[in-house]
């Protein structure tokens, strides 16, 4: 795994979010099946249209370890784009998560992998496999522009993406907020008078 994914991991998507002044942040409709779920990779982006997975088994087939899916379903919940067994292949195959602006199904399924799947919604519905759809293309997730190999990053705050050109830009921004975060909450957790005071220079300003 590329050291700099590693270092995304270890920071809060609210952290990364205010480096870019909230401006690369999914639509918050988009939530980890379980809030325990984080995850940072690049991005293997897929484009389907709405009730049609089959782009995504050819993305599973050609994804490396570590990718992230992102799914462009046009925000469709009514079809779930993949359920357990779709999941488990992707898992075994070294996808490090699943981002989808739509729904998945079976999705108890899905939580007994154990596997980062973050999505709009549950779905009942399959989804046909007419085979239209595109593979490593730019597209819209979450109300997001979406390249492959942007960096994606998921907790239980929601997703973010950092586009490539600026990620060690961004990554520095993130890091020193989560750093100055620390502080001021080691300086001012439990203590009244600490609380007054920078309640006081906040309302001041």
């Amino acid at each position: 795994m590329e050291d700099i994914i590693k270092q995304f991991e270890s920071i809060p998507t609210t952290c990364i979010s205010d480096a870019m002044d909230g401006l690369n942040n999914f639509n918050p409709e988009i939530k980890p099946l379980k809030e325990e779920y984080r995850f940072a990779g690049r991005a293997l982006t897929v484009k389907i249209p709405v009730g049609d997975n089959l782009a995504v088994l050819r993305a599973i087939r050609e994804s490396k370890p570590g990718d992230v899916l992102v799914i462009d379903t046009k925000g469709d919940t009514y079809r779930g784009i993949a359920g357990d067994f779709v999941v488990g292949m992707a898992q075994t195959l070294g996808v490090n998560a699943l981002v989808v602006d739509g729904a998945v199904r079976d999705v108890l399924g899905i939580k007994e992998l154990n596997f980062p799947v973050f999505c709009k919604g549950i779905a009942v519905a399959a989804s046909g496999k007419a085979g239209v759809g595109e593979i490593n293309v730019p597209i819209s997730c979450g109300g997001q522009p979406v390249h492959p190999g942007d960096m994606i990053v998921g907790d239980a705050n929601g997703v973010v993406v950092i586009p490539q050109a600026i990620e060690q830009e961004v990554l520095k921004k993130a890091a020193d907020r989560l750093k100055k975060d620390e502080i001021r909450e080691e300086k001012v957790s439990g203590k009244k008078e600490e609380i007054l005071k920078y309640l006081d220079e906040m309302l001041s300003k």
